[in-house]
């Protein structure tokens, strides 16, 4: 199967649409979101077309086909206004045969990782920085972020597909890839 991965869209209509896009483009059976869905934040500038109004509408449209971990900017009225569930911390998946751990990324990172066992994969965004790299004895993940990247890196999305990961940007580019059948 197939299976899209998108973290931090702070309520970018615009980024929303693109995803949405490229998601039905690819094939993917799930679209995983990775928290920070409809509200910019504090730290934030406001994202192209900001319209949480929108974005609400246009994914509870596929709420059927969403998984979805709380990020550090949802609230309990967010679950009122989204169709599918998004106040989970984290949540853990086996995808293609591999143990993903998936999590926003403000408490379990690179730095303070959950219990994993040796090739288990943590999945991440919040920091809106892209990463796919094996760590000692996991694998850190992280797709970027959809509107508000950082670190020059452009707006990112990820596709699971078999056992090859891949981080794209939306001109359909590979900016950064892992496979984990060698694993």
């Amino acid at each position: 199967m197939k299976y899209m991965f998108a973290s931090d869209i702070h309520g970018s209509a615009w980024y929303c649409q693109r995803l949405l896009e490229e998601y039905r483009r690819s094939g993917a059976d799930r679209l995983i979101l990775l928290g920070d869905i409809l509200y910019h934040g504090p730290r934030n500038d406001l994202p192209r077309e900001y319209d949480p109004k929108k974005v609400i509408a246009m994914l509870n449209g596929i709420k059927n086909e969403i998984y979805a971990v709380r990020g550090n900017c949802e609230a309990e009225v967010d679950q009122m206004v989204l169709k599918f569930p998004v106040m989970a911390d984290y949540g853990v998946l086996v995808l293609n045969g591999l143990t993903f751990y998936a999590t926003h990324g403000h408490v379990y990172h690179q730095d303070n990782l959950p219990p994993m066992k040796k090739g288990d994969i943590l999945i991440h965004g919040h920091t809106h920085l892209l990463k796919a790299e094996q760590e000692e004895n996991c694998y850190v993940i992280n797709p970027g972020s959809v509107s508000i990247p950082k670190g020059g890196n452009p707006a990112t999305y990820a596709i699971l597909e078999e056992k090859c990961f891949r981080i794209l940007d939306f001109d359909g580019n590979i900016v950064r890839e892992i496979d984990f059948s060698g694993r």
